[in-house]
């Protein structure tokens, strides 16, 4: 059964997720330890799911962001990835950006360092074991988090934390119309806003959570988007489809920052925002 994934043509983004990442241990210049939303003057803000992928859930939920050409991040849970293979592949043969939600969803400050690399590197290893990514992000369980630790990620498998700005505490079943408001109202520019692709309620809520945004005007970029000026975004829904040499030939912009940079680069503009990719993330210099 391959859960409903994509049967057309494959995403150009592909064959750069699927190569191995070129990204230093320890990120690149410009990038920060931890972020909850990100400084920009663009209708952009990033959608993440945790704790997936669910195994009848998360295709839904693919099928109804694939029509509204909507990318969002997904951290998964490493013993979920190991369960339903085919949807996490499908995730990156639709352009969607995948992070580390630990091996178990284990409480950061309850373990040990041991017990948190151990729970960090089986979960990165499943993911690129069934996909071939290797996860460039890290969403502590919970939010439970402290400074120590995200310098310990950050260093030592090169993660940033994302945290979030808008959360519709879905995990508590306010119910559909609660879950749309609140994040529907709680939308900034540059926000980074969470959801569970694991309850009903919250997949119920998402057709007219997405709708309305798209109608104020907002675009849905990955986490590792949002400093991208709005010219660099193809408009939706009418994505124009890349050749493979296009996105590959833009080393700097897939080198200089995480997974996702290079997605959806369109038209006369491509130039331009590459130039500013490298001013916002300078490659580092060799000695």
């Amino acid at each position: 059964e391959n859960n409903g994934a994509a049967k057309d043509v494959p995403n150009p983004i592909t064959k750069q997720y699927n190569n191995p990442s070129s990204l230093p241990t320890t990120p690149p210049a410009g990038v920060r330890i931890s972020y909850s939303s990100v400084k920009t003057g663009q209708k952009v803000l990033a959608m993440t799911f945790d704790d997936g992928p669910h195994p009848s859930l998360t295709p839904k939920l693919l099928d109804l962001l694939k029509e509204r050409n909507i990318k969002c991040t997904f951290f998964l849970i490493g013993k979920q990835v190991k369960m339903y293979p085919d949807i996490v592949r499908r995730m990156i043969a639709e352009g969607h950006e995948i992070g580390n939600h630990t091996w178990t969803h284990c409480s950061l400050t309850r373990r040990s360092d041991e017990q948190i690399r151990k729970e960090l590197q089986q979960s990165a290893d499943a993911v690129k074991e069934v996909a071939g990514v290797t996860p460039q992000l890290i969403r502590p369980p919970y939010g439970a988090i402290n400074q120590r630790i995200k310098d310990m990620m950050f260093t030592e498998f090169g993660y940033s934390t994302i945290m979030w700005s808008v959360d519709p505490q879905d995990w508590r079943r306010p119910g559909v119309a609660a879950v749309t408001s609140r994040l529907v109202n709680g939308a900034h520019p540059g926000a980074i806003m969470l959801a569970h692709d694991i309850h009903p309620p919250t997949l119920t809520a998402m057709p007219a959570m997405f709708d309305q945004l798209i109608a104020k005007g907002y675009q849905f970029v990955t986490v590792s988007q949002p400093e991208l000026p709005a010219e660099c975004f193809a408009p939706s829904p009418a994505v124009p489809r890349l050749p493979d040499a296009d996105v590959d030939s833009n080393a700097a912009a897939r080198d200089s920052e995480k997974l996702g940079l290079a997605l959806r680069l369109e038209r006369a503009s491509r130039r331009a925002c590459a130039d500013r990719l490298r001013a916002l993330y300078p490659p580092e210099k060799k000695s």
